[in-house]
């Protein structure tokens, strides 16, 4: 065998890396295509990962208190638990592309939902502090394997034609989860015991690896690439700090001045990352993808609005119970009709996306997210309890379409052959903007606020100034085609696409 010099090898793996040339479907018929009823069973089937993680999360903040006693901690140490888990997701999800082509994304699926479920319930059964920070290190690995997996599962099961359906159904379970997690979370403390939030997630990952088994295809990668281990401690140790810096905007652990040194040693690593990703055929997280248009205004634009859209749920419970005096039950109450607008516009959504395609749609509700958050900020307390939930409802609405917008066009027409790495970048992206739209959302309150109690006002402003986000990344999506992603959202489907 007569092999090609080096130099000629990495041109073309450089080539192939730049070009990223659009794929055809395979030829393969999916189980979703052959069993209809699969269409629906699937993607929830996927979003009871996204229920079961953000269940959680939201869960454990109810709970922080009376973990301290049990544990014999301060309230403030325990914010650690949160933090370790967050820092393990961001050390961990970009790996999960590669591993998914390495063994197939059933078992890799299921194999994180287990690690997640099992860890959960090791949570519970700690007794110390060090000894739950390691089981949610754990926990971490599963959760970090098991979000962006699922996505790869559903853009590999459907074709880009039923994609939206599948978001659809998927991202209802994933909207629920945060919403019921405060008032689940509560009861369970109140009426049980801290430890049972953590055993919760156990039957409920059961049921998810054995219908995951049951239904969902396997798909693996003919040729997996080589794993990138230097990459991989790059990417995650800068990834890491960042998150760290993050956290510690929202929930402040350790000085400013030495935070800020956080966010600097992040970006020199990051930027360390970028230049090594460029060297390397197959880096870890492959950021030539951003070189695919949708692909980046989905991902880099989707993220500043998600900063916007993912502050709200944090701001609106403390809203309710700091300005308003609501008890957690009441403001749980008032936030789950967020979930009840996700549910309703459901089976719209599609129709709508289909008329109006993804630049008008996305520029569109990203305009109407930014004035129903503004909106938030003229709610008092002597507003009639109908109009609050008619807003908060409406404000579900909102935000359902847009993240059926963005995980939708941010894959539209990544090719069939790194949608793996996609995924795993997406779930960074993500997973930061998540963490930068709380920390922001929790830093303006302080900043407003000062050493007082915070009032109604206080929290008006911070919501007034959360809206710019959404406001500003309307002019990001303005930049699509106006028949970018068709073959996904069917708008001007008989239209030949421009050149």
């Amino acid at each position: 065998m007569v092999l090609a010099p080096y130099s000629c090898q990495t041109q073309a793996a450089k080539s192939r890396r730049t070009e990223h040339p659009r794929l055809s479907e395979t030829s393969h018929l999916s189980d979703t295509t052959r069993k209809p009823r699969l269409r629906i069973i699937v993607p929830l089937v996927v979003g009871c990962a996204f229920f079961m993680e953000g269940l959680d999360s939201t869960m454990i903040a109810v709970a922080i208190p009376d973990m301290a006693k049990g544990l014999g901690e301060s309230p403030l140490r325990l914010n650690l638990v949160i933090t370790t888990y967050l820092l393990s997701l961001a050390v961990f999800i970009p790996v999960s592309g590669w591993i998914a082509d390495r063994l197939g994304t059933r078992v890799v699926f299921c194999v994180a939902i287990s690690i997640f479920a099992a860890g959960s319930a090791l949570c519970g059964l700690s007794t110390s502090l060090p000894m739950m920070l390691v089981m949610r290190v754990l926990q971490g690995f599963g959760g970090a394997m098991m979000t962006p997996v699922g996505r790869l599962i559903l853009l590999r099961s459907f074709p880009r034609s039923g994609l939206v359906s599948a978001m659809n159904w998927m991202t209802i379970p994933a909207m629920i989860g945060p919403t019921v997690g405060p008032i689940v979370g509560g009861f369970l403390t109140t009426y049980l015991s801290w430890r049972a939030i953590f055993y919760l997630n156990l039957p409920i990952g059961i049921a998810g690896v054995v219908l995951a088994l049951w239904l969902i295809e396997d798909f693996r990668a003919p040729a997996p690439t080589r794993f990138d281990l230097r990459g991989f401690f790059i990417a995650g140790l800068g990834l890491a700090l960042l998150e760290l810096a993050i956290e510690n905007v929202g929930r402040p652990m350790i000085p400013g001045p030495l935070g800020a040194v956080f966010f600097a040693a992040a970006a020199a690593i990051l930027l360390l990352y970028g230049r090594h990703a460029r060297r390397r055929e197959d880096p870890i997280l492959d950021l030539s993808l951003l070189r695919i248009r949708t692909f980046r205004i989905g991902t880099v634009t989707g993220s500043i609005c998600r900063m916007g859209l993912d502050a709200v749920p944090f701001l609106l419970p403390l809203f309710f119970q700091v300005g308003f005096g609501l008890s957690p039950l009441q403001s749980g109450l008032l936030s789950f009709s967020s979930s009840l607008g996700a549910m309703l516009v459901r089976t719209l959504s599609g129709t709508i996306l289909r008329f109006f395609g993804f630049r008008r749609l996305l520029a569109g509700t990203a305009c109407l997210a930014a004035a129903v958050t503004a909106g938030c900020g003229l709610l008092r307390p002597d507003t009639p309890a109908w109009l609050i939930v008619l807003f908060v409802l409406l404000s579900g609405c909102v935000r359902s379409i847009q993240y059926l917008g963005l995980n939708t066009i941010s894959y539209a027409d990544v090719p069939g052959a790194v949608l793996s790495k996609s995924t795993s970048v997406g779930g960074v992206a993500q997973q930061l903007a998540r963490g930068f739209g709380i920390a922001i959302g929790a830093a303006l309150l302080a900043l407003i606020a000062g050493p007082r109690m915070l009032t109604v006002d206080d929290f008006a402003l911070a919501f007034f100034l959360i809206a710019l986000l959404p406001l500003l990344s309307a002019l990001g999506f303005l930049r699509l085609s106006p028949l970018d992603g068709a073959e996904v959202s069917g708008h001007h489907r008989n239209q030949p696409r421009s050149a």
